[in-house]
């Protein structure tokens, strides 16, 4: 008996002990987790599982740490259990969606995006309906960025690739140094410190000795960076460290802020923190605009649309800020907008997981207004975005070559830098125009075919005559100009073996009015028509061209007009200019033949298969009299008495 009370009383002591000792493990994985210690809180969390100690708990707190630590892979895998647990917060089904996102499963996030919205979650209802069309578009599209080879990358976290002068800046954590206090928790990687490099540098490393010159690297994170256009001032990142001393909120969380520095000589020094900065919030990712006039940033300002928000503030004169400005809820959304960045041009891109996007985090470019006001943002597309974070854009003063950095499966270190070559959109424009007053022609039907006839698009002229429009690039084009009481006219345009660096092809026209001195009656100036694939006179159209040489002989002397020949669809469009033009060569000798001076026919042209009369193009199938209708010389009356 004595024996039996021993046996239970070690039993419920080693149970206690037990208890006590997956009850401290529990403890080390939540304190690991809320200081950010992702990678070691993981570890923590699995161990919980293995030893089924509130697993339910530690597999929801293990698809967090994967998610923080940007696995969508392992987040998945987690996230996928979690939201079978009974009870569980639907937050979940959204986390769960987004890490499917980042692992391709489009069609599965889509079921459990809905399942959030269902359960009562907030969910930007456009977005969703407009997701399968999306990825599919984005899939399917034609490709404007071509990804180079970076040789500097490091097993580690690489980004933020900025040039100025021949020059490449960026962050790493390549540094792994010798102390512990060099590792973050976040990741396990060492802190980060901002290098430079030449870029013609035949050197495909950045060891120590790349580290930029000065007071700008610290012992905590430091990048990423953007530089002034003189040259002389650096903004850039940093833990909240000064003096030696690191900062912290009421939280114990160390935020991020902002500093610039001043170059003297090849060393950057004198470094200060920026006025606008707080203990209570981050602010990080700083970016120049293109005058150096606004400092665009991310920042968990309160009072933001959720997550981080981009934001810009004013630089004045003399060197001080004006007051931080959201940049509003066309670019931020209640996720997380980050990493700003404008071009040359003055257009806005950022990263953001709350837009629609192929993965997690996307890079979007921004569209404005005439005002600048913007109106809308664009997804980059593939290559540049992937399933995984794609972030920190920077575009070159050319406009057709920069960096982004991505965690893309395909790279070397947790976060690499790729280089791109953008062959950006081409435009067919111009002016049309009156050709006696050069006065722009407004709403003139502009029409783009392929060289096959194939029509692209219709489109108008604006009040000031103007039109344009995006085309493909190796490919030959035809500009068709339609306007009442104009003559029209059309002109073949090739955008082949033309330099990636034109963005334009301008194609202007300017068109001859009518002149309608006498309204001469239809029948008076009747078309004639020609058979297939011929441009011989047919007998029954010699009665119509002999009543024209009559008006323009006996009765209307000072007559002049113009002869425009057509044929049909069939035949390659090549082939149709030249029989067309053999058509109105062979209309105008017949008319000279018969007396009417050459000098009163101003022109006679081949037009091919452009204006058909019907509907009879490569598509339609026609009949051989519908066909007919397209075979013509038609005649206009240029002057007349």
């Amino acid at each position: 008996m004595k024996l039996k009370n021993y046996l239970s009383i070690g039993f419920l002591l080693v149970f206690s002990l037990s208890a006590l000792a997956q009850s401290d493990l529990q403890k080390k994985a939540d304190n690991l987790f809320n200081k950010f210690s992702f990678v070691a809180a993981a570890n923590a969390y699995h161990e919980l599982i293995a030893k089924n100690y509130n697993s339910d708990y530690a597999t929801r707190q293990l698809a967090d740490s994967y998610a923080f630590m940007r696995n969508p892979d392992s987040a998945a895998v987690y996230y996928k259990k979690a939201v079978s647990q009974k009870n569980v917060q639907i937050e979940y089904y959204y986390n769960y969606a987004q890490a499917l996102r980042g692992i391709k499963d489009y069609e599965e996030s889509r079921v459990w995006m809905k399942r959030f919205k269902d359960a009562g979650g907030e969910l930007n209802e456009t977005n969703y309906l407009k997701d399968a069309d999306f990825i599919n578009a984005i899939y399917n599209a034609k490709p404007q960025y071509f990804l180079q080879n970076i040789d500097f990358n490091s097993k580690f976290s690489d980004f933020g690739a900025f040039e100025r002068d021949g020059k490449i800046y960026f962050a790493s954590s390549r540094d792994e140094g010798v102390s512990v206090k060099h590792i973050d928790g976040w990741n396990q990687e060492p802190y980060l410190d901002i290098y430079v490099r030449d870029k013609s540098s035949k050197n495909n490393s950045a060891g120590h000795k790349s580290k930029i010159k000065g007071d700008v690297n610290s012992l905590y994170h430091d990048g990423p960076l953007t530089i002034s256009k003189d040259g002389k001032t650096m903004y850039f990142s940093r833990n909240d460290y000064d003096k030696e001393i690191l900062g912290k909120n009421d939280e114990g969380i160390t935020t991020l802020k902002i500093y610039k520095a001043t170059l003297k000589e090849d060393t950057w020094s004198n470094v200060e923190e920026l006025s606008f900065n707080s203990t209570s919030y981050s602010m990080a990712h700083p970016a120049l605009n293109n005058d150096d006039t606004k400092l665009y940033f991310t920042s968990d300002i309160p009072g933001g649309f959720g997550g981080t928000d981009i934001y810009f503030i004013a630089i004045n004169s003399n060197g001080t800020f004006g007051t931080p400005q959201n940049l509003g809820s066309v670019v931020n959304t209640n996720k997380n907008e980050s990493f700003p960045y404008v071009n040359s041009e003055g257009s806005l891109f950022f990263s953001s997981d709350g837009h629609l996007g192929i993965g997690m985090l996307d890079i979007f470019g921004t569209v404005t207004d005439k005002a600048k006001n913007i109106i809308t943002v664009i997804n980059l597309g593939i290559p540049v975005n992937s399933s995984k974070d794609d972030f920190s854009f920077f575009m070159n003063e050319d406009g057709i070559s920069g960096y982004f950095a991505s965690n893309r499966n395909e790279g070397i270190g947790s976060d690499d830098i790729y280089a791109y070559d953008r062959v950006p959109q081409l435009l067919i424009n111009g002016v049309v125009t009156d050709f006696k007053s050069n006065e722009p022609i407004s709403n003139a039907m502009v029409t783009i075919l392929y060289n096959n006839g194939n029509k692209i698009a219709d489109i108008l002229t604006n009040e000031n005559g103007h039109y344009d429009i995006n085309v493909d690039r190796n490919t030959d084009y035809l500009v068709n100009i339609k306007k009442d009481d104009y003559v029209g006219d059309y002109k073949r345009v090739t955008s082949k073996n033309i330099d990636k660096k034109v963005t334009s092809i301008t194609t202007n026209f300017a068109l001859n009015s009518v002149e309608k001195t006498e309204i001469i009656t239809e029948t008076e100036l009747a078309p004639i028509y020609f058979d297939f694939n011929k441009a011989s006179i047919r007998e029954d159209s010699t009665e119509e061209l002999d009543s024209i040489v009559n008006l323009m002989v006996n009765i209307h002397p000072e007559m002049v007009i113009k002869i425009q020949s057509f044929t049909d669809s069939r035949g390659t469009s090549s082939y149709n200019d030249k029989l067309s033009l053999k058509r109105a060569q062979a209309t105008f000798k017949y008319l000279v033949g018969k007396g009417v001076e050459s000098s009163r026919i101003s022109e006679y042209k081949g037009y091919g298969e452009q204006n058909l009369t019907n509907n009879c193009d490569d598509a339609s199938n026609c009949t051989e009299e519908q066909h007919q209708l397209n075979r013509r010389t038609q005649f206009i009356v240029i002057k007349k008495e």
